[in-house]
């Protein structure tokens, strides 16, 4: 029987780090047809067991939900919607807020589970999408709903799905779903410039020194200006990407004025004191920028793909430290901002209409379609089984009974692998370059 109008929309969640839970979490929120009861209630979360599993306090900095995800491997995450449907409470749609990789693994997963009415999926990224245009869209390609965060990623992912013969009708465009908060107002006495920090950009250990360097020297020039260093991870947490070269160790070798500090915690929180955002390319830019706070994108590092901030180009943001020291704050294009969607002409509470009314759309059918992804046994045979093969998500092996020893074994197994990717590893490979 297809959702209606007159039954609870039940919404999962799987999401494989702490930014993508927020994006899944909040995103679920806005795309639950709002006449459906229930459309109000938490979705169910769940987070993928790896190595960038994030922390309790990570998920809680997020303020995504009050309700803590669970935490699953991707087959025990296929089994519970397997088990769903079996006790009367299937789930109606599931967002996929994975990598493109495992977003192929799981669309095959669900397309195998033989369900009665198979739930709507929709996927989609976390910020700006900078790199891997092309291969994360066709990995993502067989979900029923793409979200697109700007007119700009629309045009743009369409042009991918077309260029190579696939349907590109799931392609909706929307916004991000974590813009808001309340307009920037300057405060008598209040200066406060704050660096949003990425784990992996830049990416070299002498290029974050310098920024880092950079920063405290910044300090040093405005000692009535509150310079803060917002980390998202503390030590020995994951995150999205692996961190090899954390500021916290290499702000160990400077000694920065009593002005300059690091900090943590919600990012709306933070931009609620902010009045210079400055980043390389970090998506908080355009959290800052839908704020109409003052925003700054670095070219110190080059204006690089690696680096992101090409992405940048024509916004009237790119500017340096010696531009900032100086005291020049850049001037956002408005042509270039509207078509990014971070201010979307005031009509941000409309943004998400479009993906709302295709998700009813598609729980009102009678039946929905195969999910039929572009990356088939026929058109990739040399790509699509290492992808496939790499998750493992045989949904036909007995669960695994997690009684409190083998949770505690379990959590000490992940805290040694993550001690070694994140510590040995990059030591190793250091010792290799020698």
């Amino acid at each position: 029987m297809p959702a209606s109008s007159s039954e609870a929309v039940r919404v999962a969640v799987l999401a494989d780090s702490d930014t993508r839970w927020k994006w899944g979490a909040l995103t679920a929120r806005r795309i639950t047809p709002a006449d459906a009861p229930g459309s109000e209630k938490e979705p169910t979360g769940f987070v993928l067991r790896g190595r960038a599993t994030p922390t309790a306090r990570q998920l809680a900095e997020t303020g995504a939900s009050e309700a803590a995800p669970r935490e699953v491997t991707g087959a025990e995450f296929l089994r519970e919607v397997k088990d769903a449907e079996a006790r009367g409470e299937r789930y109606d749609v599931v967002v996929l807020a994975l990598v493109g990789g495992t977003v192929r693994a799981v669309l095959q997963g669900l397309a195998d589970l033989g369900l009665a009415r198979r739930p709507v999926v929709v996927t989609g990224y976390v910020g700006v999408v900078y790199e891997k245009l092309a291969d994360g869209l066709l990995l993502r390609h067989g979900a029923d709903v793409v979200l697109a965060n700007s007119r700009h990623d629309a045009d743009r992912f369409r042009a991918v799905y077309e260029g190579v013969g696939a349907g590109a009708e799931s392609v909706v465009e929307a916004a991000l779903p974590f813009l808001g908060g309340a307009p920037h107002r300057p405060e008598e006495g209040r200066d406060t410039l704050v660096f949003a920090a990425q784990p992996s950009v830049p990416v070299t250990r002498a290029e974050r020194a310098y920024v880092l360097e950079r920063l405290v020297r910044h300090a040093r020039l405005h000692p009535g200006r509150e310079v803060l260093l917002k980390l998202r991870s503390k030590p020995g947490e994951h995150t999205t990407h692996l961190e090899e070269h954390p500021y916290q160790k290499l702000v160990r070798d400077l000694d920065p004025p009593a002005n300059f500090r690091l900090v943590y915690g919600h990012m709306g929180e933070v931009l609620d004191r902010t009045d210079l955002l400055v980043t390389v390319s970090s998506t908080a830019a355009l959290e800052s920028l839908h704020r109409r706070i003052p925003t700054a994108v670095l070219t110190d590092c080059g204006v690089r793909e690696v680096n992101g901030n090409h992405h940048f180009i024509g916004s009237g943001l790119l500017t340096s430290f010696d531009r900032l020291d100086r005291g020049e704050v850049p001037v956002p294009d408005e042509e270039w901002l509207d078509r990014q969607g971070v201010a979307a002409g005031g009509s941000y509470d409309s943004a998400f209409d479009a993906a709302r009314d295709r998700v009813a759309q598609l729980l009102a059918l009678p039946s929905l379609p195969p999910i039929s992804p572009y990356y088939t046994a026929e058109t990739a045979p040399g790509y699509l089984p290492g992808i496939l093969a790499r998750h493992r998500l045989d949904v036909t092996a007995p669960p695994v009974r997690d009684s409190g020893l083998r949770r505690i074994v379990r959590e000490a197994a992940r805290g040694a692998y993550r001690h070694g990717v994140q510590r040995v590893a990059p030591v190793v490979r250091r010792l290799g370059e020698l």
